[in-house]
């Protein structure tokens, strides 16, 4: 229980609450609570012995109630965006999410919502936000909603198609689009999640001069760094580099004689190794190129790639990969979802190592399949097909748990971050929010 000099006093919106530091101090040190304390986080005191706050009151009980229970109850009268709103107010959001949802699990996920995209085609990727939010690219438009799916103002590219999107943090998203034929362009833009407006155009230079190019694949590491694959018109294919902080380009990976870089589906930073994966996969290209760039070194350290190798279908059509860098593989998938793994310790890459146990599909394959997606997150595996989503676990990868929705047809590309999983349906633009539940609260009792 509080002691007498712990309690504090709030008038908000005309009605009284009485609350102790102990519960503000709950709310942590970025709220609107916390900047009642000082740096010892010893209560200041207000003017009239109250604080007043002009905020609807109904709101603030609720939001009271999860600081001190750490349990959120919504009133069935009152609206849960107004609720997130005034969350938002008081810094709050972060508590606000917890109490709605637990910690990400693959295996407990339960699908939330299903909702229906505006734009018209296929959507072309689909990113979740460090904030719970996501965005959408469908052919020249990006699409981005926040936390509740609360649709922001659209973001229209003049340009033939984006390629990639990306969340820099939680207010900025990255797009990369191609080059517009007859008027040169193209390339990589900063854009407010909010507002849509362009913020910085990232250019790329050849030689001291800036060149048109096409962006595609997007990658960021912890240091600040934006990767692109670029595509130029003369001798700008390759991997470029440019610094988060300044919008400056830091350096470019020229694609070697033989090899595959400008045209890569997939970009991803390894934070282990402080190198990037670059994969350019079938059907991009008839052939498929994996490989691991150390720029420091200005030399790719590792690389695979299946020309030469045994014409088998499951060698010919590699369709994803993602690094594992805890068990020092990549590992990749073909369009039967087979899963196979290739050795990082050796330069050569060597052959694929494909796992029987992991084989998820039976069957025939479906009229309009699309391409299965990986994805790995704490420990936990994703192989999208079809119309599911597997999860995959253990040493071995066993299949433990499989998501799927039969409204919307394929998932053409799914994503995970802010504690959401995210899939994209092929059919209507349907995307699906699944999440994972809080865990039940125990009670004891003596």
């Amino acid at each position: 229980m509080g002691m007498q000099k712990d309690r504090v006093r709030f008038n908000v919106g005309g009605r009284m609450f009485e609350t102790t530091a102990t519960t503000l101090a709950n709310a942590g040190r970025n709220s609107l609570f916390g900047a009642l304390f000082d740096d010892n986080w010893d209560l200041r005191s207000a003017n009239s012995g109250e604080f007043f706050i002009d905020r609807n009151p109904n709101c603030f009980a609720v939001l009271l109630d999860l600081l001190r229970t750490g349990e959120l109850y919504v009133p069935t009268n009152m609206p849960e965006k107004l609720l997130y709103r005034e969350a938002l107010f008081y810094g709050l959001q972060d508590h606000f999410r917890s109490a709605k949802w637990g910690q990400f699990d693959g295996n407990r996920l339960k699908l939330s919502h299903s909702t229906t995209g505006q734009a018209p085609g296929d959507g072309t990727a689909i990113r979740a936000g460090p904030d719970g939010g996501c965005c959408i690219a469908h052919g020249c438009m990006v699409h981005v909603y926040d936390w509740m799916l609360d649709e922001h103002p659209p973001i229209n590219l003049d340009y033939q198609r984006v390629n990639d999107v990306g969340w820099i943090d939680a207010e900025n998203i990255m797009i990369s689009v191609c080059e517009r034929l007859g008027r040169g362009d193209g390339g990589m833009g900063l854009f407010s999640k909010s507002t849509g407006e362009l913020r910085h155009k990232f250019q790329v230079s050849h030689e001291n001069q800036v060149k048109s190019c096409t962006a595609g694949a997007l990658s960021f590491s912890s240091d600040y760094k934006i990767f692109s694959s670029c595509k130029g018109r003369s001798n700008e294919y390759g991997i470029g580099v440019w610094d988060q902080m300044t919008g400056k380009q830091t350096d470019f990976f020229y694609e070697p004689a033989g090899w595959s870089l400008g045209d890569a589906d997939k970009l991803q930073w390894l934070n282990g190794t402080n190198c990037l994966l670059v994969a350019t996969l079938f059907p991009r290209k008839d052939n498929c190129y994996i490989s691991l760039l150390d720029f420091r070194e200005k030399k790719m350290v590792w690389s695979w790639s299946d020309i030469g190798a045994p014409l088998t279908v499951d060698e010919k059509r590699v369709r994803d990969a993602i690094a594992m860098e805890e068990s020092n593989s990549i590992c990749v998938v073909n369009e039967y979802e087979d899963l196979g793994f290739l050795d990082l310790r050796s330069s050569s890459g060597g052959s694929i190592r494909w796992s029987s146990r992991s084989r998820l599909m039976k069957g025939k394959m479906p009229e309009e399949p699309c391409y299965p997606k990986l994805a790995v997150h704490e420990g936990q595996l994703f192989s999208s097909m079809n119309d599911s989503i597997s999860v995959l676990c253990g040493p071995d990868w066993v299949l433990t748990s499989r998501l799927r929705r039969s409204v919307g047809g394929s998932i053409c590309d799914f994503s995970i971050g802010g504690d959401r999983l995210f899939a994209l349906h092929s059919e209507e633009n349907v995307f699906d929010i699944w999440e994972t539940p809080p865990a039940p609260v125990m009670s004891s009792f003596s």
